[in-house]
This record gives structure tokens, sequence and C-alpha cells, in this order.
């Protein structure tokens, strides 16, 4: 039962008579080298109050119910724990004293010469390019030194760099002048500069396409013109319209042809390759406004002001022309879409719906649809000479123009989804995600995000967790591991263990940057679409 009552502040506990053991939590103090201590005794203060009063609670208990019995707790030694750490370097918010830079930068930025760059320490990197293995870099902290000695202080260095940085624009503003002064005298005298790699783009492949589509449809232009002025048919205005619609737009190809095979610059790394679906693209709006914003105008025009339609003989020969030379140019295009599919392993209407070859798809689809408007013009001016009714003329008329509207809207659409960045067949981005992770060095990968940059370039980003295991296992095999293990037993002090640390640390990380470069290498070469891989590690 319950036979003893204590008070311990103002509550009262009711405990019962049989004792109850209490075990005291020894304090265990922790020192560290930098002569900070710390007590793991108890959780909190309030868990030490608790316990305290705990105690002499059951001490007060054991002096009532056993008078003239005094027993006493054995005390447990305290036991300390020496935990040996590194002093904390601060680096500050700004810390550039282990940078590296290149010769390059060394000269632009700090006015120096290459005869100064031979006194100071030459440092063999892993090079970020693919042609080279290595290249030389030197610490930045040096490169700043020798600026000072070389200039004599902060302030003459600044001053040169303003003074360099004027004859740099006066350069560019005289090379701009002489460019302009060489091409007058090109104009002047001509020009006698072998055959550029941009013109021969235009012998073949989708050059070529739109170099046919330009001369036959500039002539069908002007025969179909004289048609109109001869007979007035409404349909064959339209007709006139649509084949000059189609000359603008396809010397507009050519030009981004031309411009998409410049080479890449520093405001434009990754090219100028979206030139042809941005040529693609106001081709398109130009065909919708000039092409069927016409037809329909003439068309409406015709159907409120009917007039009659004078002999159509010569329209009828003109109309049979153009359809031969429209179908040429029209199988020119067929082919080269097929040929260039079959290279890519996919189908006709694939290859056309993905928009692989913009060029060459505006120049398929305007063909196409310039045979079947020589077909509508020819019927509705068949109908208007057995009826008579000028009506069916500028039906036709319409009928021309609704063609053109839902080609033009099919190519704003595909060039306009190219140029927002589309992803790439899941089929593909499966291959390559396997591709990584069958890689012993790669843990996972997540945000794997493969981007179709135009004519067959993907960009490839993914953030990669490495196996740091293996990471290390691959750098100790190229080690002397006697020589490694004789380091680790000179080790004496924490100087040491620092010191070896860092040495084999750096090293470790410059084999992790190796293996990056290595899967980067890989995907490049088993997937040849692959242009530009950006894996992260995570």
């Amino acid at each position: 039962g319950w036979k003893a009552s204590m008070k311990s502040g103002s509550l009262s506990y009711i405990l019962p008579c049989n004792r109850l053991p209490v075990q005291l939590m020894s304090q265990v103090r922790v020192y560290t080298s930098n002569g900070q201590k710390k007590d793991h005794g108890s959780e909190d203060t309030n868990k030490s109050a608790r316990e305290e009063t705990l105690n002499k609670a059951e001490t007060g208990r054991q002096d009532t119910t056993n008078a003239g019995q005094k027993q006493s707790l054995p005390k447990q030694p305290i036991q300390v724990k020496v935990k040996a750490v590194l002093k904390k370097r601060e680096y500050g918010p700004k810390y550039t004293q282990n940078n590296f830079i290149t010769g390059v930068r060394a000269i632009n930025e700090f006015c120096l010469k290459s005869s100064d760059l031979d006194q100071l320490r030459k440092i063999k990197r892993r090079s970020p390019h693919d042609d080279t293995e290595t290249f030389t870099v030197y610490l930045r902290s040096d490169v700043e030194a020798k600026s000072l000695e070389v200039w004599g202080s902060p302030e003459a260095l600044a001053r040169e760099r303003k003074r360099r940085k004027e004859a740099e624009i006066k350069y560019r503003e005289n090379l701009f002048r002489n460019q302009r002064l060489l091409w007058e005298y090109k104009e002047f005298f001509g020009n006698t500069k072998p055959r550029s790699s941009t013109a021969t783009m235009f012998f073949k492949g989708p050059g070529k396409v739109v170099m046919v589509a330009i001369c036959i449809n500039g002539l069908n232009f002007f025969f179909k013109l004289l048609a109109w002025v001869y007979t007035g048919s409404a349909s064959m205005f339209s007709e006139a319209i649509h084949s000059l619609a189609d000359t603008c737009n396809q010397a507009l190809l050519a030009l981004g042809i031309s411009q998409s095979a410049r080479t890449p610059d520093p405001s434009h790394p990754y090219g100028f390759t979206n030139m042809r679906y941005i040529a693609s693209l106001i081709s398109g709006v130009g065909i919708f406004m000039m092409g069927a914003g016409l037809s329909w105008y003439h068309g409406i025009i015709g159907l409120l002001h009917p007039h009659p339609v004078e002999s159509l003989l010569w329209a009828y020969c003109i109309l049979a022309g153009s359809l031969v030379s429209e179908g040429a140019t029209l199988l020119v295009a067929i082919n080269e879409i097929r040929r260039s599919a079959r290279a890519k392993g996919l189908s006709f209407y694939q290859y056309v719906v993905q928009s692989r070859d913009p060029s060459t798809n505006v120049v398929l689809l305007e063909d196409a649809a310039a045979v079947l408007s020589v077909a509508v013009a020819a019927t509705c001016m068949g109908l208007t000479s057995l009826t008579g009714n000028p009506y069916y003329d500028s039906v036709g008329s319409l009928g021309v123009g609704t063609l053109l509207g839902t080609v033009s809207a099919f190519l704003i659409y595909t060039n306009t989804e190219a140029l927002l960045g589309r992803s790439i067949e899941p089929e593909q981005l499966q291959r390559l995600t396997e591709l990584l992770e069958s890689d012993p060095v790669v843990r996972a990968i997540h945000d794997v995000k493969a981007t179709d940059m135009g004519m067959s370039k993907v960009r490839f980003k993914a953030e990669v967790d490495f196996d740091g295991r293996v990471v290390t296992r691959s750098y100790l095999e190229k080690q002397d591991i006697e020589q490694l293990l004789q380091e680790i037993q000179q080790v004496k002090t924490l100087e040491e263990l620092e010191a070896f640390m860092l040495k084999h640390g750096e090293n470790i990380i410059d084999t992790l940057g190796a293996e990056v470069d290595r899967l980067e290498k890989d995907l490049k070469q088993r997937n040849p679409d692959v242009r530009h891989v950006d894996l992260e590690i995570l």
C-alpha cells in the first residue's frame, strides 16, 4: 500500500513503501582541442532540475523509513573524451588566391607580355576542350603580383587598362571602315576569291532544292502574270501572286541557309542553326499575308463585281507549263526528304511533321500547294469558260487562298514548336538515360532534359549522383599502393594529416572531373545528334 508521503515545493507526491531504485546518470564531459567543454550529463536544464528534486525526495524518504541507517551511493568516475579537430580557416567573401587563369586572360586582363609569364609557375591542368588533353594555367595570385611588379601600382594598371580599352574601340571602328572599303573595292574590280563553303551549300541537299525552286517559281510568276494581264482571270491572278510569294519566301529560305552556316561567336555560343527555322517561320507568315490574303481579296472582289473573262487558251497553256515545273520541283523536294528521313531512321510523315529540315519542308509544302492550286484554278476556269459564269473563277481564287492559308498555318505551327525547344523522342531519351545508368561510376541520375536545338542537334542535361567509392577506387588503381601506405605510416601530426588529405583530395576531385569528361564523350560518340552535354554533379 501507500504509506509514506513527501512534499517537494508546493506539490505532494504519494510513493509506495517499497524502495524505488534510483539510477544517477554519470556526467560525461567532452573536451576538444580548442579548449571548449561540453556537458552530456543531462539532455537539458529542466531535466537536471527534475532529477535533483527526485534525488532529494528519495533521500528524505529513506531518512524517514529507515532511521539510523546511512546508505551511500558509490561515486562514479568522470569520463573524459578528447576530440581532435582542425582549426576552421576563414576565407572571407572573396577568395581568389588559389584560382587558375589562362595565359590569354593574364595578358589581356593584367596587361602583361608573354615574356612576363615565362618567369611564373606553370601548372598543367585537364583541358575542357575535346581536342586537347591538358593545357597550361597560372596562379592568379602570381599573375597579380607580377602585374604590380611591372606597372608599379594598381592605379597605373587601371590607367593602362583604360588606355587599351580606348585603343580597342578605335581599332573596331577602323576595322569596320576598312571592311566597307574592301567591299566597295570588290564591287568595282570584281571578286576573284575562291568559292566559299557557304556558296557550296546551294549545290547539294536543302540548298539545291531551294535554288531550283527559286528559279522555277520566278519563271512561273512571270508567265502567269502575262496570262492574267491578257485574260483578266481572278484565278490566274491568284496563281501569279502565289508564284511571287513562293519566290520571295524561298529567297528568304536561301538567306536563312547561308546565315545558319556561320560559325559560333561569343554572342551566340551555340551557333546560328535556328536561322533556318526563323526564315521558315517568316516564310509561313509571308505566305499567309501575301498569298492567301491577296487571293481572298481578289476572289471577294470578283464575287462583288463580276466581269467577263477573255479567251483562256493562253491561260490553260501557262497552267499546264506551271503544273509540269511545279511537279518537277515537288519531286526534287520529295526525294531529298526521303533520303534524309532514311538516314535518320524516320518515316516520311514523321520527318515532315517534326520539321527536321525546315527549308526542304517549306519547298515541299509550297510546291504541293502549287500543284493543287493549279488544278483548282484550271477546274474553275474551265467551268467559267463552259458556262460563261465568272463566279466560278472567283470561287477558284478563294479556294487557292484557303489552300495557301492552310499551308502557312502548318508552317507557322511546326517552326514555332522547333524554336521553343521541344524535347526529343522518348525512345531516344530512354537510350541516353540507360547509357548513363549502366556506367559503374553513376549511382543515379535526376532532372534529365534533352532539347532538340534544330537540324539534328540535341542538347542533353542531367544531374548525376556519382558513386564516391568507385571514383576513389578509380584513383587508387592508378597509384602505387605501397608508396601510399608508406605516406600514411609517416603521418604523425595533425598538420601532416591535413597535408596528406588535401593532396589526395584534390587528385580525387580531378579524377571525378575526368569521369565526367569520359561520360560526355561516350554520349556524343554513341549518339551523333548529341552536340552539347551538361552533366551536373549532385
